[in-house]
């Protein structure tokens, strides 16, 4: 049997209400080990081991979590401690952590992140059967140099293109444009396709020697934008940073005026989208190149987030990060 090592992080999986039909509920209240009990068959899939590493909705998930589970997850590799890695996590953000880990573990072997829409005490909680699915996933050898893989709702998604669509579906991920990276059905695994991006060993980002990762913040474009939230960022010390843009990445005027004064300043400044799918191309409303801008091409802003902060603690110029946001 294959060897999976359960992380669990909290989030809604783990959540407790007053009742089976309250929608309000605590995030992270049930420990690993009840999770692991609560799904009849569970322990049948692999060799499987639990351990705790954070108890927090995932809205609280931050860069030295993410750093923490990195190097967890290359140790227990590096160690031929497990043949894959599943994390319980909030959805929130799993979209950004699984990212995150896509671009930076060095192992070929499956890290799968699940969660769920309804907390642990929902009627009809959607978390056993995720979680069930999700070990199958881990344990599946053909799960092998994949990257990191979004298991929800009986459907596997690539973490570099999953997105969270709806606030309280539990069909909420989707993954626009590329489309499924598989599907689960009861622990029985389909693979539609490989994902074409570089990740795991053949992305050059790692977290060896990473103690922090730089400050970048999301502003998000609308009507009248002002051109002061820009400079608010760059006073705070936001070394990137990224703009959800309107329709392929737009800024009002004022903004840009301000965001290529941020890039004289040293800042690096990504153009994304506030819409749900579609490239932001260079020099299309906007000019890229008079205005030192980098275009986000197919990641969303949180996408983009990530990306630029492991692009900015590699030391690389706008030219650089301009061909990682082509290339990943």
């Amino acid at each position: 049997m294959s060897r999976v090592h359960l992380l669990a992080t909290g989030g809604t999986i783990a959540g407790k209400a007053g009742s089976e039909v309250d929608p309000g509920y605590r995030s992270g209240e049930v420990a690993v080990e009840g999770l692991i009990d609560a799904v009849p068959g569970l322990r049948a899939l692999a060799q499987l081991r639990g351990e705790q590493v954070a108890q927090v909705g995932s809205q609280d998930m931050n860069d030295a979590l993410w750093l923490l589970l990195a190097a967890r997850i290359d140790a227990l590799f590096g160690a031929n401690e497990a043949d894959g890695i599943v994390i319980t996590h909030g959805t929130d953000t799993v979209e950004e952590t699984g990212y995150f880990l896509h671009l930076v573990v060095k192992s070929p072997r499956p890290v799968v992140l699940t969660g769920a829409m309804r907390p642990a005490t929902a009627l009809s909680a959607d978390g056993p059967l995720n979680l069930y699915n999700a070990v199958a996933v881990a344990a599946d050898p053909a799960a092998r140099g994949r990257g990191a893989i979004v298991v929800l709702n009986d459907d596997l998604h690539c973490a570099r293109d999953v997105t969270k669509a709806s606030t309280t579906d539990v069909h909420t991920f989707i993954s626009p444009g590329p489309g499924l990276l598989g599907s689960a059905s009861y622990g029985r695994i389909r693979y539609f396709r490989q994902p074409p991006h570089p990740h795991s060993a053949a992305s050059e980002f790692s977290v060896d020697g990473l103690e922090r990762l730089p400050r970048v913040d999301i502003l998000y474009a609308h009507a009248n934008m002002p051109a002061d939230l820009v400079r608010a960022s760059v006073s705070l010390g936001a070394r990137g940073l990224v703009v959800a843009g309107m329709g392929n990445g737009n800024v009002s005027t004022d903004a840009a005026s301000a965001l290529a004064e941020a890039v004289r300043a040293g800042v690096v400044v990504v153009r994304s989208s506030r819409g749900l799918s579609g490239d932001v191309g260079r020099n299309i409303e906007l000019d890229d190149d008079a205005l030192g801008l980098v275009a986000a091409d197919q990641l969303n802003p949180q996408k983009s987030r990530v990306l630029l902060q492991l692009c900015l603690a590699r030391g690389m110029g706008r030219g650089a990060v301009q061909e990682a946001f082509f290339r990943y």
